[in-house]
């Protein structure tokens, strides 16, 4: 699915982060959503390996990388934890400054990297997210009955996870439909992928992921809000206007309150651009970075 792409392992602290690297020019890493993996990324990252240096990876909790042991306060699989393994593969390849896309978990992620790692990021693009922190503090019905999984997956262990394991295949697919807006946007091969990865293991470590953005990370959020820590690199919040984030938020507003210098691009999709508008999605990325 990553024609030109070396599919490699990187490990520091015991976690292995699997990752597919390819192309040439300055680097680029692509974060993934849930309940996906790297692989969301295999309509985009072939375009924009003509410009750019690719790193396609998993976050941990996902795919083929690690799930560590959680804790109580889900710290194995708060943003932060999850962005130094991020930064740490992108320094074991060379890449000191690198521009960094994230779509869904992985762009919260990536929101997290920049507000720590300020001088690492050149620019950062977000796919159809608004802030963590305005999403849960003013959460109403229609967020609610739209988003559920948020408070679905947060309850304790292990109710959601017995309910999603009885039956993965349904629950994966029940959510691409909710989401998205192309049923035939997913490949038969990226679908098989994400299934194949939806194991018990990555059910876990996918609710610690969201039990993590309920606590700790909301923590971790109000300390920037107390600080004054914002983004000071260009940020892009691209979104798709036929999904719920777009005509729930208005992206420009919610996104000055985090970042400096802040534009946004609708494009004509739900919630998966990279899978139902790969074509739009690669040419916006390409247009901001290269800016």
């Amino acid at each position: 699915m990553f024609k030109d792409f070396k599919n490699e392992l990187f490990s520091h602290d015991d976690i292995n982060i699997n990752y597919v690297i390819g192309g040439q020019g300055p680097p680029l890493l692509l974060l993934h959503g849930y309940p996906q993996t790297h692989v969301m990324w295999h309509k985009v990252a072939p375009i924009l390996a003509k410009r750019f240096t690719v790193v396609v990876s998993d976050l941990r909790g996902y795919g083929d990388s690690s799930k560590p042991e959680t804790t109580a306060d889900h710290s194995p699989y708060s943003k932060r934890s999850m962005a130094i393994d991020q930064v740490a593969l992108m320094e074991s390849l060379g890449f000191s400054t690198f521009y960094v896309a994230g779509h869904d978990r992985g762009g919260r992620v990536a929101h997290r990297i920049v507000l720590d790692h300020p001088y690492v990021i050149k620019k950062l693009a977000v796919l159809d997210i608004a802030p963590t922190y305005a999403m849960y503090k003013t959460a109403d019905m229609e967020f609610a009955e739209a988003y559920y999984h948020w408070f679905f997956l947060i309850q304790p262990y292990d109710l959601p996870e017995r309910m999603i394991s009885s039956d993965p295949e349904y629950f994966l697919k029940k959510k691409f439909g909710q989401w998205g807006r192309d049923s035939g946007a997913f490949t038969e091969a990226a679908l098989a992928e994400y299934l194949r990865c939806l194991t018990p293991e990555t059910i876990h470590a996918s609710c610690e992921d969201y039990r993590a953005s309920a606590t700790i990370d909301i923590i971790h959020d109000q300390l920037d809000i107390e600080q004054g820590n914002k983004i000071q690199c260009p940020f892009l919040a691209l979104y798709g206007s036929k999904g719920f984030i777009g005509q729930k938020y208005n992206m420009i507003r919610e996104w000055e309150k985090w970042a400096l210098k802040v534009s946004s691009v609708a494009l004509p999709c739900g919630h998966y651009l990279a899978e139902e508008a790969p074509l739009e999605t690669a040419e916006t990325l390409m247009q901001f970075f290269e800016k």
